[in-house]
């Protein structure tokens, strides 16, 4: 495999957890575009209001899918750690937009560049605030 793909690169995506935690985060993303059409095409709830709402489905389901599977936490108050697994997950919405406002409203860039800057950041920096804050064992 070292021939196909260096072995840096290797050691990283053979590694479990955050081979669960990039599963957590598809289930995720599936899970929240699915509700938002849910909610707007058959409750009739406007987007932006289904987007929140799915936001927070997605937000309890991916916490006790990474707390359970992916750093596989069993003990612990559960309260702290959804609430400082709830301040990543607004830290990364808040880097998010951040990002995309520097990218296209500062330097007036094509919105896609900001998107592939905040696809390539957000998700290592919560996976790392997840890792040694909120899951550390």
């Amino acid at each position: 495999m070292s021939s196909i793909i260096p072995k840096w690169l290797w050691a990283i995506i053979s590694n479990k957890v955050i081979l669960r935690y990039a599963v957590v985060g598809v289930i995720g993303t599936l899970m929240h575009v699915g509700l938002v059409v849910i909610f707007v095409e058959f409750f009739h709830i406007p987007p932006t209001v289904s987007t929140a709402g799915a936001f927070f489905f997605v937000l309890i389901t991916s916490y006790l899918l990474n707390r359970f599977w992916t750093f596989e936490k069993a003990s612990g108050k559960h309260w702290v750690d959804f609430i400082k697994y709830s301040m990543v997950s607004l830290s990364g919405l808040a880097l998010n937009v951040g990002i995309m406002y520097t990218t296209v409203d500062v330097f007036e860039v094509w919105y896609a560049y900001g998107l592939m800057m905040v696809t390539l950041t957000v998700p290592v920096s919560n996976f790392l605030m997840n890792k040694y804050w909120v899951f550390k064992a």
